[in-house]
């Protein structure tokens, strides 16, 4: 058995991207479903994570109903989540001031962060497809009068189904060369995203594959955290630009459709 069909069966739990793994933009990739069937008759569980905060955990899921792919609240995982978790147990009663989309606020609200337009406690910007200039504005404003600077994720751009659009991670080092200060990033790849899933799941992290189509975000959440990480070639990541990263991904796949079909070999 060679090593990218030896990994896919010892995993238990894979942690899906979606942007640009599942899907892209509103179509499912080709065999991404059948996938998720392969898993499921193999005894093995997935679990969504996407970095992508511009949208609620709910909107993801009505999302992927309408493409034929109903999944649980409990296989769904935010960026936006992992910042409401850390806010919470890190920050417990910080005033925060929100650069983010309806959603997200109202996400951020439901889970009871005090929220602020007036100087706040803490700055955190997300992937704000709503972003103005007063927004930005502020938030400048706030972090170099000494607020805490956090940032959902540091995804740069976001694949559609036309091409990129700038996404935290550049709203971030408009920011930060405004201000010289740099944020405390959340969601992939960092230890706060891989501590959450290990909490809600109970699955041991050397079993936990991070599936994605990015090295330095999705492959690197598993490879820097004790976990493994698999690059799928149907998003950002083109095969030649592994040689190049200081990232290696433990596999490489042409899709989930293409893992799937191994699994169950």
């Amino acid at each position: 058995m060679d090593k990218a069909r030896e990994l896919l069966h010892q995993t238990e739990l894979f942690v899906l991207d979606m942007d640009g793994t599942f899907y892209l933009g509103d179509k499912v990739l080709p065999g991404a479903p059948e996938f998720l069937q392969a898993v499921k008759s193999t005894g093995k569980r997935f679990l969504f994570f996407t970095n992508n905060s511009s949208r609620s955990p709910e909107l993801y899921l009505e999302k992927l109903a309408r493409m034929g792919c109903p999944i649980t609240r409990e296989e769904l995982m935010t960026s936006g989540d992992v910042t409401i978790r850390y806010l919470k147990s890190r920050c417990p009663g910080k005033t925060v001031y929100l650069v983010g989309t309806p959603p997200l606020v109202e996400s951020f609200r439901a889970a009871g962060i005090p929220l602020t337009d007036g100087k706040p406690d803490i700055v955190v910007v997300a992937f704000d497809t709503t972003l103005t200039y007063e927004k930005l504005e502020r938030a400048c404003t706030y972090i170099r009068e000494g607020a805490v600077f956090l940032a959902t994720h540091l995804d740069i751009n976001c694949p559609t189904e036309t091409g990129y659009i700038p996404d935290c991670g550049a709203m971030c080092a408009a920011i930060s060369l405004s201000t010289g200060k740099q944020p405390k990033y959340l969601g992939k790849p960092f230890a706060e995203t891989v501590d959450m899933v290990l909490d809600a799941t109970g699955v041991p992290r050397e079993r936990i594959a991070f599936v994605g189509d990015r090295l330095y975000t999705d492959v690197a959440t598993g490879v820097k955290n004790g976990a493994m990480g698999f690059l799928v070639l149907t998003g950002e990541t083109k095969e030649s630009d592994i040689p190049a990263s200081d990232v290696k991904p433990d596999a490489v796949y042409p899709s989930l459709g293409a893992m799937g079909q191994m699994l169950l070999e």
